[in-house]
């Protein structure tokens, strides 16, 4: 298993949204659905060379360019619309959408860790918007990103959302980093980091300390016939509760209640609500901008971490990094500590070793 073509909505939402009964909503999900059984090949066929998928910018540094799928699902990128530096208007909301908010999300990433795009290389930013007619979607297929517009009724066009922007290109971060494994703890590890960053950059990006921010995924795209704010929360409660569309978030948010299941791939999206959780409980205890102690925290352990690491080894790594850079009894290492606790993934600090600290 792996990232490639991992559609940003979870296919138990989709699922639920395919048993709606309204025609239209469900036709909208039947379709979204096949749609994603019918990219798994391109997936397969570049989960082991992300590095070859990458299509590096000339310049090897910022290179947006957005294209035009003009309602159409096949010959990927389609007709090009904008590219970088360009100064020209362009009345099209959905292409200023992600031209800007990829410049976010690739800035984030420059000017806080240094890192030139995805691949830290200068891989070329590319998107491609109006992708199929009504498509409830958006994905990285391992060269680039793909928005569809919504059904206009459930959710509404996909560029609008920054954090589901900088979630898939968070994506692609991690394919040239662990390249965590798509399948159960490795696999929600995966979602988890690219749910991390999503938010991060959007905090980043208006300044919204802990307490300001929402803490909410897709919270943009939620379109006029629902009553969910968002699909998915960091925070301890449910995104949503017995709502006549989606039903009932089945994210846990301690171990206690994990997913052990084999559907959504071993649970990769349902079960990252725990590890999210434990961020945020982070985020809490230690206060301030998240994205300046925790986030480098975890974009670390992003590179640290192996291709089947599990939840115990990331809250342990994330400890360790936490320890290392600001010491074992900092505010930082004793606010990880307390995020994993919370959710049923205690740290034990490694003891003292004889004679340390003694004169």
């Amino acid at each position: 298993m792996n990232i490639f073509h991992r559609p940003f909505l979870p296919p138990y939402i989709l699922d639920q949204l395919a048993r709606s009964a309204d025609a239209a909503v469900r036709q909208a999900a039947i379709d979204a659905i096949a749609m994603s059984a019918a990219l798994r090949a391109l997936r397969a066929a570049l989960a082991t060379m992300p590095i070859m998928a990458a299509i590096p910018s000339p310049t090897r540094a910022k290179e947006r360019r957005i294209h035009d799928m003009n309602r159409k699902t096949f010959s990927l990128p389609g007709t090009i619309i904008l590219r970088e530096a360009e100064k020209k208007l362009v009345r099209d909301k959905a292409v200023r959408e992600a031209y800007v908010h990829l410049g976010t999300t690739y800035d984030f990433y420059d000017r806080l860790f240094g890192r030139n795009s995805m691949d830290d290389n200068g891989m070329a930013l590319i998107a491609s918007v109006h992708f199929g007619r009504a498509y409830n979607n958006a994905f990285w297929n391992g060269e680039q990103m793909v928005f569809g517009d919504g059904d206009e009724r459930i959710f509404l066009r996909f560029t609008r959302s920054l954090d589901v922007v900088a979630h898939e290109l968070t994506h692609g971060v991690i394919a040239h980093a662990s390249n965590l494994e798509y399948y159960g703890q490795p696999g929600a590890l995966n979602e988890h980091f690219a749910d991390v960053f999503g938010v991060l950059v959007k905090q980043w990006r208006f300044g919204h300390p802990v307490d300001a921010a929402d803490w909410l995924i897709a919270a943009e795209i939620m379109g006029p016939k629902t009553k969910v704010k968002s699909i998915r929360t960091f925070k301890a409660r449910k995104a949503y509760r017995d709502d006549p569309v989606f039903g009932t978030d089945p994210q846990p948010k301690h171990m206690r209640d994990i997913f052990e299941g084999v559907d959504d791939d071993g649970g990769v999206h349902i079960n990252s609500g725990i590890p999210n959780h434990a961020f945020y409980r982070a985020a809490l205890e230690l206060g301030g901008k998240a994205w300046e102690t925790l986030g480098p925290v975890w974009y670390k352990a992003m590179f640290r971490l192996r291709r089947r690491s599990d939840f115990r080894e990331a809250a342990r790594m994330t400890f360790d990094i936490a320890a290392d850079e600001h010491g074992p009894r900092s505010g930082p290492a004793a606010a990880v500590r307390a995020g994993w606790k919370a959710v049923g993934l205690p740290v034990v600090p490694p003891r003292k070793k004889p004679g340390v600290g003694v004169k």
